[in-house]
């Protein structure tokens, strides 16, 4: 194993900020140098990824935050997961003749959640203003970023599609009739214009700095901002994946009373280390659920970069998955079995289903009670849908195509001990029209919803979609760590196999930043058409041929990837005596670690 790097691995004490954009990365700790504190950190680098990974996350999309306050001793989940609007019934999509809820469009989007989740975060633990948090997003839409390759490659593939289907996304992303070439300065001055607005109707409504942030949200919610977007979709029928032009269902009273919350984690011991998760309307949990199967090998054992270990760790993750896709969804409307699910005796019948060669069924377990749940996922993964013409607006990861969504991610830690790990996406450009005037787009979250009564995933009004949106925080006797990825369903695979080499074979943060990285497709996909891909692996070529071929020969459908492309991991880490750590993946030539 070698101890070469990409990158140096970020040490200090002040603070570190890392995150999928070196922008975004760089004001994090630009805030942490004025005197702000993790949240406000955060808070500002989740409002400039907004701006400048605009195909990956916006305002009106979804984010899940983990995080640790010194202040409290509390280690919290915040919710920012927008729900189904009232009038999203099953009947509804049905009548529209459809079996899937389309990827893209106005009939994917629930309510926005992101830009609330953020405000509540700053305003509960932060210590900054409105104005202070919002202006470097402001001025990098107003000013101009310089604009990532895989965006303009993006947009110049829609070009055609927006100017003939979604005009106001035309307007925004090919200003004078012309697609962004790579890295140009690019602008959006009507998101400037939002922001702006936004902290001017909050200093009108007092100077108290939380009077200021709750203003805010009431003008997004039923203010300036939510009559912009009802005033759009109040006679809008776009395009979208169906091939067929819907309106939304999306009321103002469905935005007026939402709010993003707060709630426990769901944690599992492994090892020692004490890993935080997100219940279940999230992909959260088959994490866990992954150690716990894990946890009868001998991983460190293994050559972490060997076919024993990339196909123990795989079949241990279908069996997870194949979990998820039967029992997870909204614990707020649905009973998960969480507590089965993560027993030890559920566990050790699961791993004896381990072999040496590659499972090639859908395997969820039995568990006493929810026995319809697995034999309705088992029937739905042998369907095949029939969704007509696939787009190319449907989000899946970012490194298979530069016309796909995906996500973002931001990990800080401050002097003080607070931590902060969020993964923010939905909203993306290519999946919704612009709503005109405010310069961004909604999300198309309730894509993750089934179309079929009685599962914990089926369309209801006020459920929360079952995402893969699943941030990270672990501790061991003190030690803290805050880590996650972008990557829709890879997310957790990605992520656990990072986290096993840090645990079992001492490497460090950025050296398991670049470790090859593998993931499996076996399951049914989240996002539409929700493809099921029996068997299929794809891993990154520097395994290699060796490791390749012994896979293959365990039945495994080996996808080689092309180089440094699988995985966009990024962690920071708190030791007892306050030494700081951060990291980040050196694919894509985005992602940066700061500190100091």
């Amino acid at each position: 194993m070698s101890d070469f790097t990409t990158r140096p691995e970020i040490r200090g004490t002040f603070g570190v900020a890392t995150s999928t954009h070196w922008i975004a990365s760089a004001v994090g700790m630009s805030i942490l140098e004025k005197g702000g504190n993790a949240f406000d950190a955060a808070v500002a680098s989740g409002l400039v990824l907004q701006v400048v990974e605009p195909h990956l996350n916006g305002p009106a999309g979804d984010m899940p935050a983990i995080f640790y306050s010194a202040k409290s001793g509390k280690t919290e989940v915040l919710c920012a997961q927008g729900v189904a609007p009232a009038a999203a019934t099953i009947a509804h999509y049905k009548s529209q003749g459809l079996a899937l809820i389309p990827g893209s469009g106005l009939l994917a989007t629930v309510v926005p959640g992101a830009f609330d989740g953020w405000m509540l975060m700053l305003r509960d633990h932060g210590t900054m203003s409105l104005r202070e948090v919002l202006e470097p997003a402001i001025f990098y839409a107003r000013d101009g970023h310089p604009l990532l390759p895989r965006v303009a490659h993006t947009i110049a593939g829609l070009q055609a599609f927006f100017e003939a289907e979604w005009p106001s996304s035309a307007a925004v992303w090919t200003p004078d009739g012309k697609a962004p070439e790579p890295n140009a300065l690019f602008k959006n001055p009507d998101l400037a214009d939002t922001y702006a607005r936004l902290i001017e109707e909050g200093e009108a409504a007092g100077a108290e700095r939380t009077t200021q942030i709750d203003a805010a949200r009431s003008a997004w919610r039923e203010g300036f901002v939510a009559e912009a977007i009802f005033d759009y979709l109040a006679d809008a029928c776009v395009m979208d994946v169906s091939d067929k032009k819907h309106g939304a269902v999306l009321a103002p009273a469905d935005m007026k009373t939402w709010r993003a919350s707060y709630e426990e984690t769901l944690s599992y011991d492994y090892e020692g280390w004490t890993i935080h998760k997100t219940h279940a309307w999230s992909q959260g949990p088959v994490l866990l659920q992954a150690l716990a199967i894990l946890k009868g090998f001998d991983l460190g054992a293994m050559d972490p970069m060997g076919a024993e270990f990339v196909h123990t760790v795989t079949e241990a993750m279908k069996l997870a998955y194949a979990d998820r896709e039967a029992y997870y969804g909204d614990p707020a409307q649905s009973e998960i079995p969480m507590d089965v699910l993560l027993s030890e005796d559920y566990n050790a019948t699961r791993r004896k289903l381990i072999t040496a060669e590659a499972s090639q069924a859908q395997r969820p377990g039995r568990v006493p009670g929810f026995e319809h749940l697995a034999d309705a996922y088992v029937a739905r993964a042998a369907r095949d849908f029939d969704v007509g013409p696939v787009a190319a607006q449907e989000p899946t990861m970012s490194h298979l195509t530069e016309k796909r969504g995906d996500t973002v991610h931001l990990d800080v830690i401050d002097r003080w001990g607070n931590m902060v790990s969020a993964t923010p996406s939905g909203g993306w450009l290519q999946s919704s029209p612009v709503i005109p005037g405010l310069g961004f787009a909604l999300n198309s979250r309730a894509q993750m919803f089934w179309l079929e009564e009685g599962l914990p995933t089926s369309l209801a009004p006020g459920r929360r979609p079952r995402t893969t949106l699943t941030p990270s925080l672990a501790e061991k006797n003190g030690t803290q760590l805050v880590f996650g990825t972008p990557g829709g369903d890879q997310q957790d695979q990605w992520q656990l196999i990072w986290f096993l080499r840090f645990v079992h074979f001492g490497m460090e943060l950025q050296q398991c930043m670049d470790a090859p990285l593998f993931h499996t497709m076996h399951f049914q996909g989240s996002f539409f058409p929700r493809e099921v891909r029996p068997a299929e692996i794809m891993l990154e070529p520097n395994f290699g041929e060796d490791v390749i071929h012994a896979l293959r020969a365990r039945g495994h459908k080996v996808i080689v990837a092309d180089p440094w492309t699988v995985g966009r991991l990024t962690a920071a880490l708190r030791e007892p005596d306050g030494m700081l750590r951060a990291a980040a993946t050196p694919r894509l030539m985005q992602a940066y670690a700061v500190g100091r």
